[in-house]
């Protein structure tokens, strides 16, 4: 059975506060009026009315003796009757007789009458892209809810997607089943059996995950990916499956082993195993793909440290010749006739080496004098050719655009493998390349002909394929990561009839002309304004050289009375562990009932809430299972704290867990003094991680081998999303991810970030997404401002300028423009992906110049704004430094194993990242409670609070809370409830 707990159906809160009891339960005149038309007597008044404003709340008629007293009294108060007056006790016919009734007055239909053939279609529909039951059961009861039937017990709903579940499952299980020979079914009943001198089975080889970079491992992914072409399983075999289906199918069997998989039925077992091997193919091409690029990068950046090292070596060199040109100055300067100057040099030359030494000298400086390190990279590439080409071979790329020269180059290079040559004997087309790499590969003879040097022209084509891999102008066939984008777009004649409600909705021109138009428009007043008021507004200053400086503005200063709260507060707070205050946020925000089984259903172990807070408290603090138990006193193993993080917890319950906290955070009144949830930051953080994994890379910066947490923080200081990202990776591309798949209640419109979170196609997809992106640009002066038009010219700020907005591009490529962006509010592609490519130089991908050239005109816009408006830097400022704060809090918490994230799997490392907001998050939310508590009781006793002074504060507050010794759980312990107001002096 699903947990109702983790499901949407309605409930009654266990502690209402006054509004919500306002809002919800307070009957209108209308529903007064209904009431006196059927009832008589003050109990059955207070019965119909109850039953009728519960109907309304809960969308069935709950037994009531399970309404809250909280509800029961606010309903008697507003009806005025007396307190003595009880609910009467309906036998079933007036009972029954209210029900029709309630029902006839809210127009809403018995779910008798029709329900069960609305919620089973629903259900049917969804349960071929759904897996999890309470996902199930939500849909029904939103279409039971959109067609106004009333809602059926929560067990009636439970066995109803349970059995449609097994059903659709149970068609797909037999569909891939029937595909299968007999001779490929034992193939993977195979999978499953130990052989004899070994200790895991051949299905630990497919679960098998990449290491760090190095050659060696590149050969091994080459191998595995060989290895699992070989293994049963097409994409004939997944035919007609959905690919929700593949990938939840997959993930049940990664998250089991053999023994458990040989008790699921033959058809199951094949069906998750057949899925399992071709999630493993996906993301193994995905591996090959990425170590490629990093093997890559690798050999140049060898060739620059080796150019370094040339450099260095003929340094003394250089000296010796400057010093040499030196002296044959100072002669010529001292001798007047041309004749002795002649005898004097030729006699310095011989001194220094003659002639031919020094022709020699002033070759080898000039072969390394500038930054071309290209010519030095074949030694380093030698040593990986076999394996790039066997990896070539193996994956099947394609051209995502109309210019194949790249893939008939590397075709080329197959067919003379085994060529000694050292030049090509075929005429080569290089639009794919470099000026450079054309400068270095192409050789002129004595004759005028060009040749093109064969090693250095096989350096120049992988070169161009990483390239080309990382902006999306080549894709692997196959693969998730690295696949044409293009292919999951949605198709533009399902667009089409979005588009006028999606550019109404976001206050857009609906066409390419009027978009255009509105867009050059305001550029032109802002920067008219700008200039405007550049000499009162002082915030800028351009001096004769034409170099933009910008004033600093000081920092506001904490007040007197700011300080004195702040240490009332500080010394009122009472000492907790991270798992008490675990536990009494799981008690007001039931957070753990999101975890649970894969399957949905409730969970077999004991205990389970206890189980799921020692878990997250496990793995949020980073100690791991074995150190946590080992201070647990006993309450529970080793085993059994990975076990629940195994089966019972993923990245999306965790999330979810998440958003209880923040939901209920957002309720709570002291948090709108420091921001009204309209505006977030993001910033990443970097965590240690072992180097045994692919997605572990050296950070310059910070130093060591990580990962970056790339967190949203709303400017009420509550972290609403994070992932974990390589290091090296743009910070931009995923600014838009975190506000697209934030689902809690605070919904900020704007994101604020560092240098690192902008880019002009971000600029640009942004504000097509409604997102305003207000970066903090440290150097913004580096920047370039685009004119709305070639032909203005500005009397105070046109040193500013330095080139025009193309609109004819953005007029062009408009409808692909929107394309991008419905495909991605539709959930056909994540914005991450797609700025994956877009982040990326591109020469070929017209959609990355047109979404480059629209970011110029947007960035332009934010510029200007950003240099006249003090305000505006102040609160960007000021929402940065939340996220930098936050991270320094999170990390607090992550104190276990040296805040090393010791797993390599990434999906393990996801999850730490998320464990660690949850704690970090409830530690937030319980300060808050405290901050409120402490608050009330001064006022009480005479202090005068300012919405000022309470701005100063911060919930990142840790003094107060215990993180080592040994650590006591009692989830039976029942914590005062929680205040949510706040009356503070204006």
């Amino acid at each position: 059975m699903a947990s109702i707990e983790r499901t949407a159906y309605p409930q009654f809160k266990r502690n209402p506060v006054v509004r919500e009891l306002v809002a919800a339960y307070t009957p209108t005149d209308a529903e007064v009026a209904f009431v006196a038309e059927y009832t008589r007597q003050p109990a059955h008044r207070l019965t119909l009315t109850i039953l009728l404003k519960t109907f309304q709340r809960l969308g069935y008629f709950p037994v009531l003796d399970e309404v809250p007293p909280a509800v029961m009294r606010h309903i008697r108060s507003a009806l005025k009757l007396r307190v003595q007056v009880k609910p009467a006790n309906l036998a079933n016919a007036s009972r029954y007789r209210y029900y029709r009734r309630i029902r006839q007055f809210l127009q809403v239909r018995a779910y008798s009458d029709g329900g069960l053939k609305i919620s089973a279609r629903a259900v049917y529909e969804a349960a071929a892209v759904m897996d999890n039951p309470a996902d199930l059961i939500n849909v029904a009861i939103e279409q039971l809810v959109r067609d106004r039937v009333e809602l059926p017990a929560f067990s009636t709903l439970d066995r109803l997607t349970r059995r449609i579940r097994t059903l659709v499952n149970g068609r797909y299980f037999a569909q891939i089943r029937a595909q299968l020979t007999v001779d490929e079914k034992q193939r993977l009943e195979d999978l499953l059996q130990v052989e004899e001198g070994r200790q895991k089975s051949p299905l630990h080889a497919i679960k098998r995950l990449p290491k760090r970079s190095s050659l060696q491992h590149f050969q091994e992914l080459i191998d595995h990916i060989a290895e699992l072409g070989e293994l049963v399983g097409s994409e004939l075999h997944l035919a007609g499956i959905p690919e929700v289906k593949r990938k939840h199918f997959a993930a049940e069997a990664r998250a089991l082993d053999a023994s458990e998989l040989r008790t699921f039925r033959p058809a199951k077992r094949y069906a998750v195993l057949v899925c399992l091997i071709h999630r493993a193919r996906v993301q193994t091409r995905d591996d090959l793909a990425e170590m490629f690029i990093k093997r890559m990068g690798n050999i140049h950046n060898r060739g620059r440290e080796e150019l370094e090292r040339l450099r260095a070596r003929y340094r003394e060199k250089t000296e010796a010749i400057v010093a040499t040109m030196s002296d044959v100055v100072r002669v010529l300067d001292h001798h007047r006739g041309d004749t002795e100057a002649g005898r004097e040099i030729r006699r310095l030359v011989n001194a220094h080496g003659g002639v031919q030494t020094l022709q020699a000298d002033c070759n080898a400086i000039a072969a390394h004098s500038g930054d071309n390190h290209l010519p030095l990279l074949w030694p380093f590439y030698k040593s990986h050719r076999s394996t790039i080409l066997r990896m070539v071979r193996r994956l099947d790329l394609a051209s995502t655009t109309e210019d194949r020269s790249l893939i008939d180059a590397i075709e080329l290079i197959l067919t003379q493998e085994r060529t000694r040559s050292d030049w090509l004997d075929e005429a080569v087309d290089l639009p794919f390349t470099t000026q450079l790499w054309r400068k270095t590969i192409i050789h002129r003879t004595e004759q005028g002909e060009e040749r093109i040097h064969r090693r250095l022209f096989e350096v120049c084509v992988f070169s161009s394929l990483a390239n080309e891999l990382k902006s999306g102008d080549v894709a692997v066939r196959g693969s998730e990561t690295y696949a044409d984008y293009r292919e999951q777009l949605l198709p533009w004649d399902q667009c089409e009839p979005m588009l006028e409600d999606y550019c109404k909705q976001r206050g857009l021109p609906a066409t390419a002309v009027g978009f255009v138009n509105a867009l050059q428009s305001r550029l032109t007043q802002v920067a008219e304004l700008t200039d405007q008021g550049y000499l009162e507004n002082g915030q800028v200053v351009i001096g004769e050289d034409g170099i933009p400086v910008l004033k600093r503005s000081k920092a506001k200063e904490m007040s007197v009375g700011a300080r004195a709260l702040e240490t009332a507060v500080l010394d009122r707070m009472r000492e907790r562990s991270v798992i008490e205050i675990l536990c009494d946020v799981a008690h007001w925000t039931r957070w753990p009932r999101h975890f649970g089984p894969l399957s949905g259903s409730d969970a077999k172990i004991e205990q389970p809430t206890e189980r799921y807070i020692l878990t997250a408290f496990t793995y949020g603090c980073n100690l791991g299972p074995a150190q946590a138990a080992r201070h647990l006193r006993g309450a529970v193993s080793a085993h059994m704290l990975s076990f629940v993080n195994r089966r019972h917890v993923d990245a999306n319950k965790l999330a979810a867990a998440c958003r209880d906290i923040i939901n209920s955070y957002a309720g709570l009144q002291l948090p709108k003094c420091w921001g009204d949830g309209k505006s977030a930051a993001a910033d990443g953080t970097k965590y240690d991680l072992y180097d045994q994994n692919l997605l572990a890379s050296y950070h310059i910066r910070y130093g060591g081998y990580g990962g970056i947490a790339y967190h949203h923080v709303s400017d009420t200081y509550v972290a609403l999303f994070s992932h974990f990202i390589p290091c090296g990776v743009w910070e931009a591309v995923y600014i838009i991810d975190g506000l697209l798949k934030n689902t809690s209640d605070i919904q900020p419109d704007t994101v604020h970030a560092d240098t690192q979170g902008q880019s002009l196609p971000v600029f640009g997809l942004s504000h097509l997404l409604g997102i305003q992106l207000m970066p903090r640009i440290r150097n913004w002066r580096e920047y370039k401002f685009f004119r709305p038009d070639e032909d203005i010219r500005y009397e105070h700020i046109d040193a500013l300028f330095r080139d025009t907005v193309d609109w004819d591009l953005i007029e062009t490529h408009w409808k692909d423009l929107m394309q991008v962006v419905l495909s991605i509010k539709t959930g056909k592609i994540a914005a991450s992906t797609l700025m994956r490519k877009l982040g990326n130089y591109s020469r070929k991908n017209r959609l990355y110049q047109a979404f480059k050239a629209l970011g110029s005109a947007l960035r332009t816009l934010f510029l200007l704004q950003y240099i006249s408006n003090r305000e505006l830097r102040e609160q960007i400022t000021a929402s940065t430094n939340k996220v930098e704060a936050y991270n320094g809090f999170a990390k607090y918490f992550f104190f276990g194993g040296e805040g090393v994230i010791a797993d390599n799997d990434p999906v393990e490392q996801e999850k730490a990242v998320k464990y660690n907001d949850l704690v970090s998050n409830a530690v937030i939310f319980y300060n808050v409670v405290e901050q409120t508590r402490i608050m009330k009781s001064l006022m009480r006793q005479g202090w005068k609070i300012t919405r000022e002074d309470v701005a100063f504060l911060s919930p990142y507050v840790t003094s107060h809370v215990k993180r080592f010794g040994d650590y006591l759980i009692d989830v039976e312990a029942v914590p005062e409830p929680y205040e949510t107001e706040l009356a503070l002096v204006v």
